[in-house]
């Protein structure tokens, strides 16, 4: 049987970084959790045992000492051994700053494992989350920042795979101008231009260091941020639709709906209601392996 701590948080408007769901889970053989899609970006890491982690088409073995990132909008599935079942912590979090954070870290949806020889420092920052779960401010803003000495020590773990190279100095600067300008209706002429580089060169070191063309990346960046505001602030479809860069609001309802197979309202009312589309734990253990799951996974293009 599973033995799970579960926290899930509330979203508070306007902050550039926020903790949606944290805790530590001791699995049974064959746990199954997936197929699911998560609203935030989830970081995984394993304590003991191994099993195996599914998305984009790649099955990955892991074990104690390694960790999986979980991007927002792409279905994944992981599952325990069924010998060695295992144990794992974890922490979500979403923001306008989540992409960024995720970036310096030197993870993406191509790169998303990474290994840790800090494993009782990772927990015992989970476990120190878990003490401060309370709705006061005094401990939201504590575990905000044991969340970034949870993510320093990823960071840390990751400094030799991500040196930062003059390439990276340039799509980090891309990638601030265009948080801080999704409201404008963004070209990449432009953007090359702020960096000092030519469009071309922009787009081949923008795919090196995210996976993304700088187009898609900003065409995320939207959707997710208005994703984001549907879910922490009072404001209209249109004036989310305006913030976030669509020049009307029904170009994000279209692009919404076809992404989320559900309308920007409809989706908030969903939320407001307390309806959990994605729950972090899911179903019981089924006997099969991942491998054998290719055929239902898909990934939502944006």
């Amino acid at each position: 049987m599973e033995q799970s701590i579960s926290i899930d948080k509330p979203i508070y408007e306007c902050q550039p970084l926020c903790i949606n769901a944290f805790g530590h889970s001791v699995t049974a053989p064959l746990h199954k959790c997936g197929p699911a899609v998560r609203s935030y970006y989830l970081i995984h890491f394993i304590l003991e045992g191994k099993g195996e982690f599914f998305v984009n088409n790649t099955n990955y073995k892991l074990s104690a000492g390694q960790g999986f990132l979980i991007e927002p909008d792409y279905q994944t599935v992981y599952m325990s051994d069924s010998q060695q079942p295992w144990t794992y912590i974890w922490v979500g979090f979403s923001g306008s700053s989540a992409a960024s954070v995720i970036s310096a870290l030197g993870l993406s949806q191509e790169q998303p494992i990474f290994s840790s020889t800090e494993s009782e420092k990772l927990k015992q920052y989970i476990m120190d989350m878990i003490q401060h779960n309370h709705s006061h401010a005094e401990d939201t803003f504590y575990t905000l920042g044991i969340l970034f000495l949870f993510l320093s020590v990823i960071a840390s773990s990751n400094r030799d795979i991500l040196p930062q190279t003059e390439g990276n100095t340039y799509v980090n600067q891309a990638i601030a101008y265009i948080q801080n300008h999704i409201s404008d209706p963004l070209q990449v002429q432009d953007i090359a231009g702020y960096v000092g580089l030519n469009r071309s060169y922009l787009n081949t070191l923008f795919r090196q260091f995210t996976g993304l063309s700088p187009l898609k990346y900003i065409q995320r960046f939207r959707l997710t941020k208005a994703k984001h505001m549907l879910e922490s602030s009072k404001l209209s479809v249109s004036a989310i639709a305006y913030s976030c860069g669509y020049q009307r609001p029904e170009s994000l309802i279209k692009i919404f709906s076809q992404t989320y197979g559900i309308s920007p309202a409809a989706y908030r009312k969903a939320v407001l209601s307390k309806i959990h589309f994605i729950q972090e734990h899911e179903g019981d253990p089924l006997p099969e392996t991942v491998d054998s799951l290719n055929k239902n996974f898909y990934k939502i293009q944006v």
